[in-house]
C-alpha cells in the first residue's frame, strides 16, 4: 500500500488548526464564544472577533477585534461598510490572548496612549509553514 503525502497540505491543515486554537484562546479570554468568530485561513491570513460591546464615542456601533498575519490585532467598529479599524496594538503577529485582553480593556477605557493609528507592518502575507512556527502551541 502507498500513501501520497502532500507536505503543503498537511502545513496548511495544521496552520489552520493552529490557528482556529489561537483565536480560540484569545476569544474565551475575552469571553466571547465561537458563535461570534471567523477565520479566514487564506493569504492574507485573517480573524474577526465580534464583541457585545459598543464605545461611548461610538454610540450604536458595536466594537469588533480584527486581526490579519501583516498587521496583527486592530480595534474596529462595525458600520454598515464593515469593520472600521480605530487602532493596532502592534507588537507581535500572535502575542499573548492576556495582551489582547489589556488592549480591549484600555480601548473601551478610551485610553488615548492605547496602540497605534498606524498599521504597523509585522510580517509580509505568505508563508504559512513560517507562520505556523510562530504560532503558539495550544488547543487547535
Amino acid at each position: 500500500m502507498s500513501i501520497l503525502i502532500d507536505f503543503g497540505r498537511d502545513t496548511e491543515f495544521s496552520f489552520e488548526r493552529r490557528l482556529r486554537g489561537y483565536v480560540g484562546a484569545v476569544a474565551q479570554a475575552l469571553g466571547v464564544g465561537w458563535e461570534s468568530c471567523t477565520l479566514d485561513a487564506g493569504t492574507p491570513a485573517a480573524a474577526y472577533i465580534a464583541l457585545d460591546w459598543q464605545l461611548s464615542r461610538f454610540p450604536g456601533h458595536d466594537l469588533a477585534l480584527v486581526w490579519d498575519e501583516e498587521n496583527g490585532w486592530a480595534a474596529a467598529i462595525e458600520d454598515a461598510t464593515g469593520p472600521t479599524v480605530l487602532c493596532y496594538l502592534g507588537g507581535e503577529v500572535f502575542p499573548e490572548p492576556r495582551a489582547v485582553v489589556r488592549f480591549v480593556a484600555a480601548v473601551r477605557a478610551d485610553d488615548p496612549d492605547t496602540g497605534t493609528l498606524e498599521p504597523p507592518v509585522l510580517r509580509e502575507a505568505g508563508d504559512h509553514e513560517h507562520l505556523l512556527a510562530m504560532l503558539p502551541a495550544g488547543r487547535s
